[in-house]
C-alpha cells in the first residue's frame, strides 16, 4: 500500500455483480476499480498488465474457474491479493480457494458495509478470516475426504507449545482479542504469537494457519 486508494479488480461472469460493486465503490475516494473481468483467465492476464492490490474473485466462472485464477495470480510475481466472493450456501469449493492462495473469503449477501471492510482488511495486508464465518467455513467445508489429507506432524515441528495452544485457536476461528481472553495474556502478546507462528510455518496469513491448524488435526470437526 502507498497510501493511495485500494486499487481493485472485479472478477465475476455476472455483469449486475461487477456493475453494483462498482457503484458502490465510486461513494468511497479510498477505493478504485481499477479494471473488471467475466472469467479466470481475464483475471489472470489483468492482474499481468494493471497489478492491482486486490481480486474480488467469483469462483463459479465458464472456462477457467476462481480457483485455478486465485491459485495462478498468488504464484505470480505481483503482490496482488485475492479476496473470494461466493455464495456460502452453495459453493462448496471455498475450501479449495483458501488452499490455493487466496487471503480471504465474503459473501454475496454480506452487508456492503462489511464488503468494503473486508477488501480494506484484505489490502492492509490481513486476512479476512472473521471468526464467526470461520467457524460456518470449517465446519461445513474442511471435513470432507477431497479437502483433508492425512495429519502432517512435520507442519509443526519446532513451535512452542504457548505456539500450538495460539495456532489451535487461530484454528478455531478466534481473533487475537478472543486468544488473549482465552490464554490469560495481552492482545500485543497474542498478535506477537501470530506473528512467529507466520514466520515458522512459513505462512502468508491467517488463513494458512487455519488451514494448517485443520491439517494437522490441532483442531478437529465435531461430530
Amino acid at each position: 500500500m502507498t497510501g493511495g486508494p485500494v486499487r481493485v479488480l472485479l472478477v465475476d461472469d455476472q455483469p449486475l455483480v461487477r456493475s453494483g460493486l462498482r457503484v458502490i465503490m465510486a461513494d468511497h475516494p479510498d477505493l478504485e476499480v481499477v479494471g473488471e473481468a467475466s472469467t479466470g483467465a481475464e483475471a489472470v492476464q489483468l492482474v499481468g498488465e494493471i497489478c492491482p492490490d486486490v481480486v474480488v474473485m467469483d469462483i463459479r466462472m465458464p472456462g477457467m474457474d476462481g480457483i485455478e485464477a486465485t491459485r495462478l495470480i498468488t504464484a505470480g510475481p505481483a503482490t496482488t491479493r485475492v479476496l473470494v466472493l461466493t455464495t456460502f450456501d452453495e459453493d462448496d469449493h471455498v475450501y479449495g480457494a483458501l488452499r490455493a492462495g487466496a487471503s480471504g473469503f465474503m459473501v454475496k449477501d454480506m452487508a456492503l458495509d462489511d464488503i468494503l471492510a473486508a477488501i480494506r482488511v484484505v489490502a492492509a495486508g490481513d486476512a479476512l478470516i472473521a471468526p464467526g464465518v470461520t467457524r460456518r467455513l470449517i465446519a461445513e467445508f474442511a471435513g470432507r475426504p477431497e479437502a483433508a489429507p492425512a495429519p502432517s506432524p512435520r507442519l509443526v515441528e519446532g513451535i512452542t507449545e504457548r505456539e500450538r495452544e495460539v495456532l489451535t485457536l487461530v484454528g478455531r476461528g478466534r481473533s487475537n482479542t478472543e486468544i488473549a481472553e482465552d490464554l490469560f495474556i495481552t492482545v500485543a502478546t497474542a498478535k506477537s504469537h501470530v506473528s512467529r507462528l507466520l514466520t515458522k510455518l512459513g505462512a502468508r496469513d491467517r488463513v494458512q494457519l487455519v488451514i494448517t491448524a485443520y491439517e494437522t488435526r490441532l483442531v478437529t470437526l465435531p461430530r
